[in-house]
């Protein structure tokens, strides 16, 4: 039996609605007021809500943007009612996330036909698609997005890439993806070439949702196929949860499709924990040095491990813009605040490191959250890095330019007498933990 959730301040109403619907096989639940139905929805994830749009507190609308929010309430239909008849209120109710917009009074039988549309008899289970099967291979990543801030195709940046920040790792059965940049367009198009029509079961681990990290996921091909899953991680933005960030950039007039109607199964979680798992795979994740709520991830594999920082200031360069009166309060503040960064990427195989600027660029960009070249190379070296790629490319920098901080890299590493490898990220580029670790 499906179940309807009719949420109105009219109590007659509410009493019409459930003698005719459950009259016609539908299980009826009714709710006073919005914050109530709000509740009663994610309780009993009903198959529609039947919610007037003028009710005190918490009205249609509240209620629309708070159910499209949440992801376990995706395939939940919401009908907005209201006496009103105004185009501008129908925007509105669709533009919140209501799937319909129905005037007062409401006709029984132009209300079931709707619902019926709605919500179509249950067809037979469709032929079961095979799982993709990741090949049981040494852990590796690939390099899909290198990119900083907006993407920069042309000319000057074939040899790097001009995509945003995207990076694919495949190790203990799983797949993860690092960011979801405009490099993830050519992953999700590599992906269904792959594996042609098999089911995909992918983890998106998101560092912060700034444009640069997320803008890929509207053109992410196996979203738009419904036996994939894309399950998505990250934390809590500044203002608004994850899901609603998400969600936003693809909705109405941003872009034709909305999250909610993608075929694809995606499930959005906000992380609490800085440890979790994925699969196998351990993950840890460490706060960086980036303007909001912004963090790195350290993988863990039976290969080795990557770190995966691609927007961060060392301290030690961001404390001469602290606000403190006592500069060597300020300078002691960020040693702390550095010794805990290099203890956590204490022995890394692969880090993948913000280095957008060199030193002359970066005295005009301090405390902006992203960090000068040769800071990078003494954090890396400083936490016995095994190999260390360059990584958010400055969108003003061209191959050469790219080119020559790599090399100046690896003069500094030089003049320590270190082993450690430096490389800049290049698009297509791939890596095997365990070559490093060798």
């Amino acid at each position: 039996m499906k179940t309807v959730l009719v949420i109105d301040d009219d109590p007659a109403f509410g009493k019409v609605m459930t003698d005719v619907l459950s009259r016609h096989g539908w299980r009826v639940i009714n709710a006073a007021e919005g914050d109530e139905g709000i509740d009663l929805a994610r309780k009993n994830r009903p198959d529609v809500v039947l919610c007037d749009l003028l009710m005190p507190r918490c009205n249609g609308f509240r209620v629309c943007r708070e159910l499209r929010a949440d992801a376990s309430l995706r395939d939940t239909r919401i009908v907005v009612t209201s006496g009103r008849n105004f185009e501008a209120d129908r925007q509105g109710a669709i533009e919140a996330g209501a799937d319909e917009y129905l005037p007062k009074p409401v006709e029984p039988s132009r209300l079931l036909a709707l619902l019926a549309r709605l919500n179509p008899p249950a067809t037979p289970p469709a032929k079961k698609i095979p799982a993709a099967q990741i090949p049981a291979a040494p852990a590796r990543l690939k390099f899909w997005g290198v990119r900083g801030s907006i993407p920069a195709p042309g000319p000057t940046t074939v040899q790097y890439g001009g995509n945003t920040s995207c990076i694919e790792v495949r190790a203990e059965g799983e797949l993860i993806i690092l960011d979801a940049g405009t490099g993830l367009r050519l992953l999700g198009r590599a992906l269904m070439e792959e594996f042609n029509d098999q089911s995909l079961n992918l983890t998106l681990l998101l560092t912060h949702t700034h444009w640069d990290h997320i803008q890929g996921l509207p053109f992410f091909r196996p979203l738009y196929q419904p036996h994939n899953r894309l399950r998505i991680l990250g934390y809590e933005g500044a203002r608004h949860g994850l899901g609603n960030v998400i969600s936003s950039q693809m909705e109405n007039p941003f872009f034709p499709v909305a999250m909610r109607e993608l075929p694809a199964n995606v499930e959005i979680e906000e992380l609490k924990e800085m440890n979790f798992h994925v699969g196998r795979v351990r993950v840890e994740a460490c706060f960086a040095n980036h303007p909001g709520i912004c963090v790195g991830y350290r993988l863990f594999t039976s290969d080795g491990s990557v770190a995966f920082f691609p927007d961060n200031e060392p301290h030690y360069g961001a404390h001469l813009t602290t606000p403190h009166s006592d500069p060597k309060i300020s300078s002691e503040y960020s040693q702390t605040l550095e010794s805990r960064m290099i203890e956590f990427l204490r022995g890394t195989d692969v880090l993948i490191m913000d280095s957008q600027y060199d030193r002359e660029e970066y005295q005009r960009h301090t405390g902006w959250g992203h960090a000068c070249l040769d800071d990078a190379v003494s954090l890396a070296l400083k936490a016995d890095v095994k190999k260390l790629f360059l990584f958010h490319h400055d969108p003003d920098h061209d191959d050469a330019k790219v080119t020559q901080m790599a090399e100046h890299a690896r003069k500094l590493v030089s003049a320590q007498k270190s082993t450690m490898q430096v490389e800049a990220a290049r698009e297509g580029a791939v890596v095997e933990f365990a070559g490093v670790r060798a």
